[in-house]
């Protein structure tokens, strides 16, 4: 109900007459349709004039309005504004055409809220009857709604339908895309015993043992106690080489359920294989016995896994203690592999360097132990042998020493020291061997020689230079002829040894000359003697064979005349030296046979002579080709072209300018 007094103006602008019967009837049922024509400022001054009943009276029919008027029931401008402020309810101050009282339209926007219940007042009820006519409560914060977390996705894989697919390439044999579906299955289900199980029995069959290990370890570790998969794991232990772990899982399964001796033949015999190698090699049996075992245990293993690393080492050890070149070379290539993988490994590095030792090359099995004590300080193994190879080094070249400076004793002695370092070593002390042996005959300890040649060569068959000075020891205790036979063997086994053809052919001089008469032996002196030596023989004896001192003795008077001779030979330096040489065995006919193929000379046709016998009887014919030539004198000696003697003898000269006397 409107006081007409209350809103009227001192001009009226007829604005009134304009409006509509139907907005009049709206006005009527609608109080607060005034409320929103009038300006804030015009509003303010009216709620003064109000008496408290009349206002109360506006504000409970607006609040009856508000909350009860269907949205048809509304006149057309409150419809329109109800449905403006419902699309737009976070902008209050958009500017609203309110209608004045005098019929003025107010373009001035409106910055206090719209006065006009809104769908969210309606819902919290009736606005509070002390609030003033325009005044509008804070607009309620929008709902929130909670939403419930969205239920997992239902996987796309079924676990079991992913196990029997498995089982049905298992069975095929094609274990690859067993071990796929397998893996799927554990997608879904990571802690099934059932998926690990089938998946370590596929990748067994595709020999991947340590991948089958690890997964039958997880399924153990899930469900411990579980005999098929301990069963299998003990199988797994026995294809990678590890009967010990193979054997402990078995005596575990035995604590719950019995097991059977087939199941543990496996495992037993490998291990008594690798027992047997091993006391082969700690009780110093020959390396191939631990060879032969390591063989029959790596029968067991599984198909495509490679050698434990113990196995390998063990395997080296065997090589080494056989010591020949063959097997010095397999211990070094196990080494060699070894470092491939892992080239700080101190173990493979001591077995290379001790392979190098035992070849002889101790300059780079040094290398090899520092190289491993740089690894490793504390290895002992590394510690052991780089010492023991230094030791033994160090005496080797003091032998050498004594040996160049002609103390024959002190290197024989020394070599001998040498030996006791490292006795096992083949290829090192066959080399000290072959030294003592030459420092022996240089003592004229022939009989020492070739013992120690042959050992020498009972520890290494191939040490040609052993054989070689074996036959130089043989020559000179007199057995010439064996000489010739080893030198001639070594020449048809190894044509291209340098050296040799000159060793048989002096050793078959030294043979025509042990089968004259050996003057030195008729004087009791050594073919190194000296002068005043061979004076002094010579008068001893002389004295004892003289024929006025054995009348009537033809023996005594054959022995003087021996020894006459002899001295007659070797008093004579000239003379000594083509009998030492063996020049007076040479026989005319050879030296100038047609044809020969030895050292020419001019048009005739050859010599069979070596260049160094011609160089020494060049030498010795004082003078050489340029100036006196060769002087062959003969006389009553032995030679063919004789020895000059005080009773006479010819020469004869010409034919060779500046030549050759005969």
């Amino acid at each position: 109900m409107v006081l007409p007094g209350i809103f009227k103006t001192k001009k009226h602008s007829g604005s009134d007459s304009k409006r509509s019967d139907s907005q009049k009837a709206g006005s009527s049922h609608s109080p607060s349709r005034r409320s929103f024509s009038k300006s804030p400022t015009k509003s303010a001054k009216d709620s003064d004039l109000l008496s408290p009943r009349k206002k109360t009276s506006r504000t409970n029919s607006r609040n009856i309005l508000s909350a009860d008027t269907h949205p048809l029931n509304l006149p057309p401008d409150e419809r329109e504004r109800r449905r403006s402020a419902m699309s737009a309810p976070s902008d209050p101050s958009t500017p609203m055409d309110l209608d004045s009282q005098d019929g003025l339209i107010s373009s001035a926007p409106s910055t206090s809220p719209p006065t006009t219940p809104t769908i969210h007042e309606s819902t919290h009820g009736p606005l509070h009857e002390n609030n003033m006519e325009g005044d509008v409560g804070p607009t309620p914060p929008p709902h929130r709604i909670t939403k419930s977390p969205s239920p997992p996705p239902k996987p796309s894989l079924d676990a079991e339908a992913c196990k029997a697919l498995g089982n049905k390439y298992f069975k095929a044999q094609d274990y690859t895309k067993a071990i796929a579906e397998y893996t799927k299955a554990l997608s879904i289900e990571p802690n099934s015993v059932t998926y690990l199980s089938n998946r370590a029995a596929a990748l067994m069959s595709a020999n991947r043992y340590e991948e089958a290990l690890a997964d039958s370890k997880s399924a153990d570790e899930i469900e411990p106690q579980n005999a098929k998969v301990l069963h299998r794991m003990a199988r797994i232990y026995t294809n990678l080489g590890r009967p010990e772990d193979a054997l402990g899982i078995l005596e575990q399964i035995a604590t719950f359920q019995s097991v059977t001796p087939a199941e543990k033949v496996q495992a037993v015999t490998m291990q008594s294989h690798i027992k047997q190698a091993e006391d082969a090699l700690r009780q110093g049996i020959t390396g191939s016995m631990a060879i032969h075992a390591l063989d029959q245990a790596e029968k067991t293993l599984g198909n495509g896994v490679e050698r434990p690393r113990k196995w390998q080492l063990m395997r080296g050890e065997a090589y080494l203690k056989m010591g020949n070149v063959n097997s010095l070379g397999d211990a070094q290539g196990i080494a060699m592999t070894m470092l491939r993988k892992n080239n700080k490994d101190p173990e493979a590095l001591v077995l290379r360097g001790r392979a190098l030792y035992g070849q002889g090359n101790n300059e780079k099995a040094l290398q090899h132990f520092r190289e491993a004590l740089s690894c490793d300080p504390d290895f002992k193994d590394a510690v052991k042998y780089l010492r023991l190879v230094q030791k033994l080094d160090r005496m080797k070249e003091e032998g050498n020493i004594a040996f160049k400076a002609g103390k024959y004793k002190q290197a024989v002695d020394t070599y001998g020291q040498a030996l006791e370092v490292d006795p096992p070593n083949k290829g090192t002390n066959s080399k000290i061997l072959q030294n003592r042996a030459m420092a022996s005959i240089k003592l004229k300890d022939y009989k020492s020689a070739i013992a120690d040649c042959d050992r020498a060569l009972n520890l290494d068959s191939t040490y040609v230079k052993a054989r070689r000075t074996r036959a130089k020891a043989m020559g000179e205790s007199g057995s010439w002829d064996e000489a010739i036979r080893e030198l001639k063997a070594i020449a048809e086994s190894h044509p291209s040894e340098p050296g040799v053809t000159k060793e048989i052919r002096n050793a078959e001089l030294e043979q025509k000359k042990s089968k004259r008469k050996d003057y030195y032996k008729l004087l009791g002196v050594e073919k190194d003697a000296g002068d005043n030596e061979i004076k002094k023989a010579y008068r001893k004896l002389a004295i004892v064979h003289h024929p006025d001192k054995n009348p009537d003795n033809t023996e005594a008077a054959e022995k003087f005349k021996e020894i006459g001779e002899a001295y007659e030979c070797l008093s004579d330096r000239q003379k000594r030296a083509r009998y030492d040489s063996g020049e007076d065995l040479i026989d005319p006919s050879e030296m100038f046979s047609q044809g020969g193929a030895g050292f020419p000379m001019g048009g005739m046709g050859g010599m069979n002579i070596s260049p160094e016998m011609l160089f020494e009887m060049m030498g010795n014919g004082g003078g050489g080709m340029g100036g006196g030539g060769f002087t062959f004198t003969t006389s009553s000696g032995g030679s063919p072209f004789g020895a000059s003697s005080s009773r006479g003898g010819r020469q004869r000269g010409g034919g060779f300018p500046g030549g050759f006397s005969f």
